[in-house]
């Protein structure tokens, strides 16, 4: 498996995942010039923006350890894009991050944190 087929792997499941807990997506893979949002979803009253790390490994942490400072900047500044965009700047709105764990032979690993990112 690719990295790119692990991460789109890995951000399907998320999909799913979330799906399963009554959201529901409004996009995946939103793309513009400041960077990307791997799933937009309305959860309640809430848009959530997910950022998903996907890693061929027996744990999440280095999934969640890998959304840096920058990555987080850059995440950041596409929410407030898209939320421009939309006509949403007064709508309650959180970035999210799942971190999906695909050790080998055994079945995905899955974590949600909401609200994730140091602020």
């Amino acid at each position: 498996m690719t990295k790119q087929s692990t991460g789109q792997y890995g951000e399907a499941l998320a999909a799913d995942f979330l799906r399963q807990r009554g959201w529901r997506i409004i996009a995946t893979n939103w793309r513009c010039p400041r960077g990307e949002i791997d799933i937009i979803a309305h959860e309640g009253q809430a848009w959530v923006f997910v950022e998903v790390r996907t890693r061929r490994a027996a744990s999440t942490a280095a999934a969640f350890e890998s959304v840096n400072p920058r990555k987080q900047s850059r995440l950041r500044a596409a929410v407030q894009l898209y939320l421009a965009q939309k006509n949403l700047e007064e709508a309650a709105w959180r970035i999210d991050v799942i971190a999906v764990a695909l050790p080998h032979g055994q079945p995905p690993l899955i974590e949600h944190a909401q609200d994730a990112l140091d602020w």
